[in-house]
């Protein structure tokens, strides 16, 4: 009974093992009849060895990505090799990545005529060319070729549209994002050279090309088949998914219409526009993003029509209009992004529908209203993303229903209300939150310190949120990497607890600036690494912490730190940006920093009072150090004058000090300075015509120093010197002793004042890591008072020669400065008149000519200036009517004081002869023109009356 229960079990087992042992036997048998794989051919060895040897053995992972090609050694068992089998032939070579730097592309390579996949990626060809014959055309049988990131440049070779196998094809500079969260990001690229390659006939390159399914060429310049690349991809390669090219120009919406096309992807490419087009059923599109261009329109309606549609992507700022509710029939869809500035109405109650959706974002919008509770029907969400866009009201609780969430982003909004951090302890999965900028009131919750199972939540945001005290569920997120707690009322210490916690952990960002906090506790040492740590803005004394593990971005500015500590260049090593500017730190800057100068790219101790010297290694070895301003301390002595070659400082800024001597000539190894100001000093020179060769220089502050001499001085520019400053913007000379006559010569060579590029960022300043910028800031006397402008603008155009000693009249050349915001000259001993030439300047909004010696009318054509809210022409020697005009009327009598001779609103002098409308100088020749004219016609017509006069008396005293 018990064999007959367990007999059908013990049948199978055995079926089963018999079954095994005949498996067994059969593959015995089939791998006895294969022949054993033919080894690498000796030809096949002897061109990889050559391309081996192109390389640089002491570049890149030249030791790891070679260490197994030993001779003697079959060649197919190398690492990245891979053969065929049957032939002994090479099939396969990646040698992507590792950084490997040769003069040329080896023609070793094209040797190799069997090869299916080529990968050359990640690797340094310095700028070579590849060839256009007997090159990539013998590889026939390529299906994968990718030689992105390699330096290569010239013409992509026509001859690789011969290759129609291939499938996929990388030409590509590559680019990424680092994103500080979606608010925030930087795109970054592998390389310094753009567009080293060029695509000029995309129609002969990809006409064959009928297999390609991938096609990367990011960064290649193919202006040269105008408007006509999207024609030519889309006629050609009928299999393609497009992705992620820096694309610029006009994207023509029948590429929607490729019947074949199941993704569209072109997110990143911001200088490429277009609209989206009616879309028809035949479309067999799964995919568009098309986030971050420059798309702009409506959504149609005939997005319904995408029947098979999975994701998207619509993050463009131009689209406006409704949502259309048409979107809720696309049922499979699980992403849904859209953006636009101009979209009006609220999330419409249909997005419940869309019950596939794991992503969903409303971002950078014009949407507003309130979130309809529906959205916590979406129980599929893994990611939802309402920021930087209208919304209102209190946080909908139905969200808290939405357990598989992991991202939460609802910041920068006008949502209202009172949040406890503990409700969400409900989302078991979420991993980042976002709350900052809003009208809310965030606070612990209850049992905030009981808490015992909460989300593992890493990334969390909650500036703005008016909390005003340390939140203490920080103690259960053991996990975080990523902390905003600024712009809040929070007071006294972080509390130790939290450090405990925290030891040991990579933050990416910790920031807790604008707080009342006065202490990070006893310990400067902090135990853990943090890549951005911003604690400026508080009232936190001592010496500065740091973080022991390494940091990439340290901000203390605006504290009350008073000391360095010990070592702390030690931990340094990582760092890129130091600021510490308006704290209480005293000494000498240490020598210890020179350690870390290699490779901090910004160093900001400005309004401090620090004293000695410059050290030396802060104006030497400046191959990495971008942004060094020392301003407003106490330094003494000279600039070191030992700046090498290969600097690439951008902005020095040693202004409000007490240094002496002269501006260090060997600062012209900077080509990339841009802004100079060392203005408030104790330095003797002359005009720094020299600084000409510095061609990218658009700010010059050398104001309130000891400078002599004339600008363009003979005796220095036989040297050579052009004093050419094509590109600069501020000239800010004043209160020195510079003298003779200001040469008419020198204001016609400052170009950029009389055009403006388009090619520039509008606000001059540096971008770093985490998307963070540092504007440069200079003082400068504006509408007769000093300021200091905390975002100069490359608008922004100004001449200061006040508080000099020239002499002479004033040139007439700056009249074609047609930029110029500001002028002032005030000051000096300039005689003779005010050059009806300033009547141009019609961007002109301040200026003084006050404290001199000119004389004669004030020109009418001032009168012109629209935009003139500042004039100061006191103490001259002026004389005759003030022009009357709106704009003159608008200033006082300040304006015109000490000029006895001048006389006429607003001044109560009035002028003795009767008061007529003011007259441009046009309209007077005009005038002139139009007498001449009266009195040459009736001259012509009483000489053309006496000669018929005397012709008829004439011919009647023949006839008597």
């Amino acid at each position: 009974m018990r064999v007959a229960r367990h007999l059908p079990l013990l049948l199978t087992v055995l079926q089963i093992v018999l079954q095994a042992q005949a498996a067994t036997i059969l593959t015995d048998r089939t791998s006895s009849s294969v022949p054993p794989p033919i080894p690498c051919l000796p030809d096949q060895a002897s061109a990889l060895l050559q391309l081996k040897r192109s390389f640089n053995a002491k570049a890149g992972d030249y030791s790891t990505a070679f260490r197994s090609w030993i001779t003697g050694i079959d060649c197919c068992h190398w690492d990245g090799i891979a053969c065929g089998g049957a032939d002994g032939r090479v099939t396969s070579l990646d040698l992507g990545g590792h950084h490997l730097q040769a003069s040329i592309v080896d023609p070793a390579l094209f040797r190799l005529t069997s090869l299916r996949y080529l990968d050359l990626s990640g690797n340094n060809f310095s700028m070579s060319i590849l060839p256009v014959i007997n090159g990539l055309e013998q590889l026939t049988e390529l299906t994968h070729l990718d030689l992105s990131d390699t330096n290569i440049a010239g013409e992509v070779p026509s001859a690789i549209g011969r290759l129609t196998s291939l499938v996929y094809l990388d030409l590509s500079t590559s680019f990424y994002i680092v994103e500080f969260d979606n608010e925030n990001g930087k795109m970054t690229y592998n390389s310094d050279l753009f567009r080293q390659l060029s695509a000029p006939n995309l129609e002969t390159l990809l006409g064959n090309l009928t297999n390609l399914e991938e096609l990367h060429m990011g960064m290649v310049n193919m202006s040269g088949n105008g408007d006509q690349w999207c024609d030519h991809i889309a006629k050609s390669t009928p299999k393609l998914q497009l992705s992620r090219d820096k694309f610029d120009g006009w994207f023509p919406p029948t590429i929607f219409h490729h019947k074949k096309l199941i993704t569209i992807n072109i997110i990143n490419n911001p200088g490429l526009s277009g609209h989206l087009p009616n879309f028809s059923q035949a479309s067999s599109l799964e995919n568009v993003f098309i986030s971050l261009t420059n798309f702009t329109g409506t959504i149609p309606s005939s997005i319904s029509n995408l029947e098979s549609l999975r994701k998207l992507d619509l993050g463009c700022s131009g689209l406006s209009g409704m949502l259309p509710s048409s979107l809720a029939t696309l049922k499979y869809l699980d992403l849904l992004e859209v953006s636009g500035l101009q979209l009006v109405g609220s999330i419409p109650s249909w997005i419940s529908n869309l019950t596939s959706l794991t992503v969903l974002q409303f971002s950078n919008c014009g949407l507003s209203g309130q979130v309809p509770s529906s959205i916590g029907n979406l129980r599929e969400l893994r990611k939802l993303a309402l920021y930087n866009c209208k919304f209102s009201g209190k946080m909908p609780p139905q969200i808290l229903n939405l357990t598989r969430l992991q991202t939460l982003l609802l910041h920068s909004n006008n949502f209202t209300g009172t949040v406890e951090i503990t409700s969400f302890s409900k989302l078991e999965n979420l991993s980042v939150l976002n709350l900052s900028n809003n009208e809310l009131l965030v606070v612990d919750g209850e049992n905030s310190t009981k808490v015992l199972s909460f989300p593992k939540i890493k990334f969390l945001r909650l500036a703005s949120c008016s909390i005003s005290t340390f939140p203490n569920i920080l103690k259960s997120l053991n996990e975080i990497t990523s902390l905003d707690l600024s712009c809040n009322q929070i007071q006294g210490a972080i509390p130790q607890w939290a450090w405990g916690t925290w030891k040991g952990l990579q933050f990416y960002l910790l920031n807790i600036s604008h707080n009342n906090f006065t202490s990070l506790g006893p310990d400067s040492l902090l135990p853990l690494h943090i890549d951005y740590f911003d604690v400026s803005f508080n009232s936190i004394e001592g010496p500065i912490p740091i973080p022991r593990d390494g940091s990439s971005t340290l901000d203390y500015s605006s504290n009350q730190f008073s000391a360095m500590p010990l070592h702390y260049s030690t931990y340094l090593g990582e760092t890129l940006v130091f600021k510490a500017s308006k704290n209480k730190l005293s000494g000498n800057i240490p020598s210890s920093i020179c350690t870390a100068v290699r490779r901090l790219q910004l160093i900001d101790l400005s309004y401090n009072n620090f004293s000695g010297p410059i050290p030396s290694c802060l104006m030497e070895d400046l191959t990495a150090l971008q942004v060094l301003s020392l301003k407003e301390n106490k330094l003494v002595r000279k600039l070191p004058d030992s700046i090498k070659e290969g600097c690439v400082l951008e902005a020095l800024d040693l202004s409000g000090n007490l240094i002496e001597g002269k501006i260090p000539r060997s600062l012209v190894a900077c080509k990339n300075l841009e802004f100079l100001d060392i203005g408030s000093n104790q330095i003797s020179d002359t005009f720094p015509c020299w600084m000409s060769e510095l061609p990218k220089l658009q700010v010059l502050v050398l104001k309130s120093n000891k400078f002599t001499g004339q600008v363009m001085d003979p005796s220095y520019m036989a040297g050579g010197d052009t004093c050419e400053f094509t590109e600069l913007r501020i000239a800010d000379m004043a209160s020195n002793n510079f003298n003779g006559t200001l040469p008419e010569a020198w204001f016609k060579m400052l170009k950029s004042m009389m055009s403006r590029s388009d090619n520039e960022t509008l606000v001059m300043e540096n971008q770093y890591y985490h998307g963070q910028t540092y504007q440069f800031t200079a003082t400068v006397t504006y509408k007769g008072s000093s300021m200091t402008i905390s975002k100069i603008l490359r608008t922004l155009v100004l001449i200061d020669f006040s508080n000099n000693a020239f002499h002479g009249t004033i040139p007439e050349t700056i009249g074609e400065l047609i930029l110029l915001h500001g002028l002032n000259m005030s000051h000096n001993a300039l005689t003779g008149p005010i050059p009806p030439q300033l009547g141009r300047l019609n961007q002109l909004e301040t200026l003084d000519l006050s404290s001199n010696k000119l004389s004669g009318e004030i020109p009418n054509e001032l009168a012109s200036l629209n935009f003139l809210s500042t004039l100061n022409l006191s103490y001259n020697v002026l004389v005759g009517r003030i022009p009357d005009s709106y704009q003159f009327s608008t200033f006082s009598n300040s304006s015109f004081l000490g000029n006895t001779g001048l006389c006429g609103p607003p001044l109560s002098r009035q002028c003795d002869n009767p008061k007529g409308p003011t007259e441009m100088p046009y309209t007077s020749e005009k005038s002139i023109d139009v007498v001449l004219l009266l009195f040459t016609a009736l001259g012509f017509g009483l000489s053309f009356a006496m000669t018929i006069l005397i012709v008829w008396g004439s011919h009647m005293r023949k006839e008597h």
